[in-house]
């Protein structure tokens, strides 16, 4: 049961079993009840026929009992006496009585009275026993008949019957109960061949819908073990250059096949990336170790010879590279900045007032009016407008110049210059990492290439961006987005 298509199997067969069981229930009861329906129909018509014969009179010896075997009759009277059954029935339940002898009637002189036509006197006078009073004709219930299920015993066979109850009042004012039955053997025949069938056909059925459901449900991951195979083998061999193999569908499998070949693209590139900042940084600490060491080994040698100032400007270059690859790992480990508030233009003005320093005397903007406050962190944008600073000293003429001002709902700062300004095909390539153009190669002048990929990755990580463009009098200006304080 680990495997998807064993628990696809089994689920829909169960949700169709249930769907099935439940259809089966549902069919089975109209069925019988539509049956039952009908023999209540064929009981109720033999009942009043007979309860129709009693009202006019008709002596009990004369009511006629048509098809005795299917629908047997019992008549009771005011006391639950029988007075009337057919012929071939033996016995009979679920009538209310069980007898299927009847009893003599008395008649109002007190001698047995067989039937209500029969008055008890042997002269044909046509006198009616000299009671005036009672009516020439009786009547039969018009209410809905009570209906039961019971047995009767017809001719030694005994069957389940349905049985209807008629109430008919005959001329001489006796009410009689008529019950008369209808078999149920019909009934009981076709739902129990409806429940065969179905008892039989459900067990073929669901093994059809397990078969069916494995059948689809392995064509249908059979891209996945593809794609299962070749990530096991990319895993093993390392290779970050292979792809997973993408089916020519459009479904959600060949949508896992490319999100997952974009993400080894992905990864691809990053893990390139870490080798690339891996043998820069490599290459760019060696030089000022090497130098370094240089000069403490000829200072063992010759004390007189010592490059004190040389080795001081070498450790300073090291620990400010060490510093950038710090902040670089902190940065690629997801590092969030701080959720302070900070207003750029103050820090624009604190930064340029301790650059007492720089070759170029730094002109600041502000706007006017405005409050030019955002989230984040103080430390990490001081860090962004000094290596602008920084890149904008090392390849300025005569002037370098800093603004501040309002950008729609954000904030921008600007870094101009007179230098000769960035290419167009180089503005994207400047801020990958180590890079630096052919101008400023020097790892004198031009720095170990870190500064321009720390402030555009400070940037993305407090929302903004920093992109590079021409300055108005010529030259670079780097500008600096960033949303305002929300």
């Amino acid at each position: 049961m680990r495997s998807v298509r064993a628990r696809a199997a089994l689920g829909a067969t169960l949700v169709v079993a249930v769907a099935l069981v439940g259809a089966g229930l549902a069919v089975l009861l109209v069925l019988r009840a539509n049956l039952i329906g009908q023999a209540d129909l064929q009981a109720e018509v033999v009942a009043r026929e007979v309860a129709g014969e009693l009202a006019t009179g008709t002596p009990y010896g004369e009511v006629e009992l048509d098809d005795e075997e299917d629908h047997p009759v019992q008549v009771t009277d005011e006391e639950d006496r029988v007075v009337l059954v057919s012929k071939e029935l033996r016995a009979v339940t679920g009538t209310g009585t069980s007898g299927v002898t009847p009893a003599p009637v008395p008649s109002r002189s007190g001698s047995a009275s067989p039937s209500p036509g029969d008055d008890g006197d042997d002269d044909d006078d046509g006198d009616d026993g000299g009671d005036p009073a009672r009516p020439g004709r009786g009547q039969v219930s018009n209410d809905d008949p009570d209906f039961s299920d019971g047995t009767a015993t017809v001719d030694r066979t005994t069957a389940d019957y349905r049985f209807a109850a008629v109430e008919a009042t005959t001329p001489d004012g006796v009410t009689l109960t008529v019950h008369a039955g209808a078999p149920l053997a019909a009934e009981q025949e076709a739902v129990g061949t409806v429940r065969g069938a179905m008892l039989t056909g459900l067990p073929v059925l669901l093994l059809v819908v397990a078969g069916v459901t494995w059948l689809v449900t392995r064509r249908a991951l059979r891209p996945v073990e593809g794609i299962r195979r070749e990530m096991a083998a990319i895993t093993a061999s390392e290779d970050l250059t292979r792809r997973v193999p993408e089916p020519d569908s459009r479904d959600e499998i060949a949508a896992l096949a490319r999100t997952t070949n974009e993400t080894l693209t992905a990864l691809e590139a990053s893990v390139e990336r870490q080798r690339r900042f891996v043998a820069d940084a490599s290459h760019e600490l060696r030089s000022p170790i090497a130098s370094l060491r240089t000069q403490l080994e000829v200072a063992e040698a010759h004390p007189e010879l010592l490059d004190l100032p040389g080795a001081v400007a070498d450790t300073v270059r090291l620990q400010a590279l060490a510093a950038d690859l710090l902040l670089l790992a902190r940065l690629d480990a997801g590092e969030k900045p701080g959720g302070g508030t900070v207003e750029l233009g103050a820090l624009v003005r604190e930064e340029v007032s301790q650059r007492t320093g720089d070759r170029i005397a730094v002109a600041v903007e502000v706007e006017e009016g405005g409050a030019f406050e955002v989230n984040g962190s103080r430390g990490q944008l001081a860090r962004v407008v000094g290596n602008l600073l920084d890149n904008a000293q090392r390849h300025a003429g005569t002037s370098v110049a800093v603004s501040v001002a309002a950008d729609g709902s954000g904030v921008r700062v600007e870094v101009r210059d007179d230098g000769d300004g960035v290419p167009e095909e180089e503005r994207e390539r400047i801020f990958e990492r180590f890079v630096r153009l052919d101008d400023a190669r020097s790892r004198d002048d031009g720095g170990a290439g870190l500064g321009l990929a720390i402030a555009r990755d400070v940037a993305a990580r407090h929302g903004g961006t920093l992109t590079v463009h021409r300055a108005d009098g010529g030259g670079a200006a780097f500008r600096l987005r960033l949303p305002r304080r929300s």
